[in-house]
Order: C-alpha cells, then structure tokens, then sequence
C-alpha cells in the first residue's frame, strides 16, 4: 500500500488507506473482460453496464485501480488529439484532423458532464487551458494552429497577445498564448478511484493485483485469460493497458513506453500566488517540441512536468526517475517566476506514457472477427480522450452505432515500431533531434 502512494503526490493525497480489491483466484467467466484499471478500462466498464446492464463485465488490474499513467499524470483535460493541429493535418489530412479536433473537445465536454453529473470529488476546476509562445518560433507554431482552426470555423479558442498575458501572470516570459475556456484540470487519482467505485457500483467485477500473464483463443468466439492464480473465459476482450501493452508481444510493436516526469513545489503562499498573478489558475503548455506543462493544485502547489523524456529498452518500465529532467524541472520554475527564488519543491515522480509511431491514437482489432480490442497512444494527453475512448469501446462492443464509433482512428492501419534495438536508436534520436531543436528555435 505505501509503494502505491509513493508512486506520485496525486496517489499519496488519496483520502484514506488504499486497499486493493481481492485478486482474481481460480476458474470465472464472463462477456467481457477489460485488461487494465485505469481510465480506459473503467470508462469501458462503467458504459458497457450503461448500455446493457445484463452484461458480465470483469476488470483486471495489475496493481491498483489508477496505479499507472491515470494515477501520475499532469491531471489536464485537454482538447489536444497526437501533437499538434499541424502534425495531425500532414499525417492524416485537413478533414481528419478537423474531426479530432471536435472528437476532443466533445470529449472534455463529456468529462465535465461526467464529474457533475456523478459529483466526483477530484478537485476539478475548469479554469481553461494556455498554450503559450516563448520565443519566436513557437509563436510562429502556434500562429499556424491558430489558422488552421480559422479555416475550420471552429470557435472557443481565445488570442491572447502579450498585453493580456501580462494582465494575468507577472512575467515577461510569454509572447502570445491560445486559450480554451471549455478545459479544466483535476486530481488524476481521485478521478480514477472515483471512477472505480462508479463502475463497481453500475455492477463491474473489479479484480485488483492481478496482472494477466497469458491469454488465447479457445474457440472461433471466445478467450482465456490467466493471471497466475486464476483464468476468466469471455466472449470480449479489452486490453485497456496503453503504455503497458510492451508487456504483451501481440500489442508490443503497436505502441512504445515513454517516460514523462514532474516536480512539485510546496504550497504558495499569498504573498507568492499575489507575486505570480495565475489568477484564473489554467493549466498550461509551451510549444517546444518536448513541452512543458505545469499547473496549480486546489492547496497552490505548481506542478511542472515534461521538459525532457525517458527511454527504456524493450519492456522496461522503471524508468520513472530522472535526476537530470528533475532539476531541469526547478529550474524552470524560476525561470518563468523568478520571484519564487528559494520556493521548496517536495514531490517528483514519473511514469509511461504511450506513444505510436506515428504520433497518433488508435483503437484497433486484435484479429479477424474484431472481438479483442485495443486502444493507445495518447501521447500524454489522455484525461478526457481515454473517458471518451472507453465509452467508444462499450458502444462497439454493444454494436451501437455513433459518432465516435464512426471516427477515422478506429481500426486504422498502424505503423509498427520495429525490434528492439532499432526502436530505442529511432525513439532516441527522434528526442536527441526534438532537444537540439528546442535549443535552437523553441527556447
């Protein structure tokens, strides 16, 4: 239980002691079977009961219910589909791209409609989202995402010049900023726990600690899924495991494991957060290549996180800690507000984030007759997609046919990441070319 709170401030400051739900022991059966319990596979769960009660619905986590990315993310709710608008255009194409852009934002949306209307205690504000310029060509960047929105028509999204930045923060750090009203940020691990006792209450089966070693088909319809200490039969198969689907070799070339890390500051003081200005307390993003994000927490910390990634090779997934991305971090906590000069930073944490080759989501079949089910590569910006993600999946499964069930990414053609060794050289000089550009033009 205390390794699970050390796993992030966000898990620590979980009301309460965290004790997992029985573990999965000998023969079960069920419709569907969901492999991970974070906000994937709960939403999935959750909406699989929504839609039709009468399903069995089981949910195998390998730890606790928000242990991975759900429970150590930067807690954003985000309109953002991949990278960029641009990057989404070019590897797609300018109507695929308009389409995620509305995906997203229907999909914050929902999250906010979804926390009211089951009043979750996460600690959600929707104080908005900045994207800020820092420097020429990041204006530039931005500029052209502000275009192409121009060109779809699409409203909600504020300009924000250096005059009306300078209103809101006291520094001269910031260029030009892209605000969207409707985002928010939140308590990750409060949303996900909440969201687990919503879906055990809508009747899923919640099996905690119990990490899928194995699964097969056993019929032309049905699977088999071990844990070590039992095996569940099902029709369906989920495999909600985003950053920890490297664990399984039929799921391994679709996506790879990178690590994202964060610091946190003490709690500010008055006279501090008066210093600072953040008066409507938004989450925000830089427009380097290898982003910054950072936002304030309901008691006035700064969480900062991004700045740099970690690689591991193969199937590693220890790789949260990062000395040198740390202290990159403090230090960039003073650069944009010097007048923090000698704040404390208490918490720093990380963990995998799932990224395709393409840097694009992707829910997909595994097989033929589209019974086996995947979804990743959220590329960090999973909050309110993954929610919305889930619901998709339990609208497929239940073959109802709607606007998401409907959108280009599922079931596209993915991109492989080659073998091993080949990845992590590509992976590392993909972040080796993104820190030189960052240096040159984004600093």
């Amino acid at each position: 239980m205390e390794d699970y709170r050390s796993k992030s401030f966000w898990l620590e400051s979980l009301p309460g002691i965290i004790t997992p739900n029985p573990a999965l022991l000998g023969s079960k059966k069920a419709n569907v079977v969901v492999i991970g319990g974070g906000y994937t596979g709960l939403s999935t769960g959750y909406h699989l009961k929504q839609i039709n009660p009468g399903l069995e619905v089981s949910i195998l986590e390998s730890d606790i219910c928000g242990y991975g990315a759900s429970g150590r993310n930067g807690g954003f709710s985000m309109t953002l589909f991949g990278l960029t608008k641009g990057i989404t255009k070019f590897r797609f194409n300018d109507k695929k791209a308009h389409a995620a852009q509305v995906y997203m934002e229907d999909a914050v949306d929902y999250l906010h409609d979804f926390i009211e209307m089951n009043t979750i205690d996460c600690d959600y504000e929707k104080s908005g989202y900045l994207l800020v310029g820092t420097s020429p060509a990041q204006v530039k960047r931005i500029e052209h995402d502000f275009e192409i929105m121009g060109k779809w028509g699409l409203k909600g999204v504020e300009r924000w010049d250096r005059d009306r930045l300078k209103e809101e923060f006291n520094t001269s750090f910031y260029k030009i900023g892209w605000f969207e009203k409707k985002c928010g940020i939140l308590n990750p691990a409060r949303l996900a726990r909440e969201m687990k006792r919503l879906a055990q209450e809508k009747g899923v089966v919640i099996y905690e600690n119990s990490p899928v070693t194995d699964f097969k088909k056993i019929s032309s319809s049905r699977f088999c899924v071990n844990t070590g200490n039992g095996e569940i039969t099902t029709d369906y198969l989920v495999f909600a495991t985003n950053a920890y689907s490297i664990l399984f070799p039929q799921l391994k070339s679709i996506q790879r494991p990178v690590f994202t890390h964060i610091v946190m500051t003490e709690p500010l003081s008055d006279q501090q957060l008066d210093g600072i200005g953040w008066k409507n307390r938004a989450g925000i993003e830089d427009a380097r290549d290898l982003i910054h994000y950072y936002r304030l927490t309901k008691d006035n910390r700064i969480v900062m996180g991004g700045g740099d990634v970690s690689l591991g090779y193969g199937s590693q997934l220890d790789r949260d800690l990062n000395e040198k991305t740390f202290s990159h971090l403090q230090n960039h906590v003073l650069e944009i507000f010097p007048q923090l000069k000698g704040i404390r930073f208490t918490h720093k944490w990380g963990g995998p984030v799932s990224v395709t080759l393409d840097m694009a989501p992707v829910i997909g079949y595994l097989g033929e007759n589209k019974k086996a089910i995947f979804s990743m590569g959220c590329m960090g910006h999973g909050v309110s997609m993954t929610t919305t993600n889930g619901r998709a999946i339990a609208e497929m499964i239940c073959e109802k046919e709607t606007k998401r069930t409907q959108m280009f990414f599922m079931g596209r053609k993915i991109v492989p990441w080659p073998p091993d060794l080949i990845s992590y050289g590509a992976a590392d000089a993909i972040r080796g070319f993104m820190k030189i550009e960052d240096a040159i033009l984004y600093k």
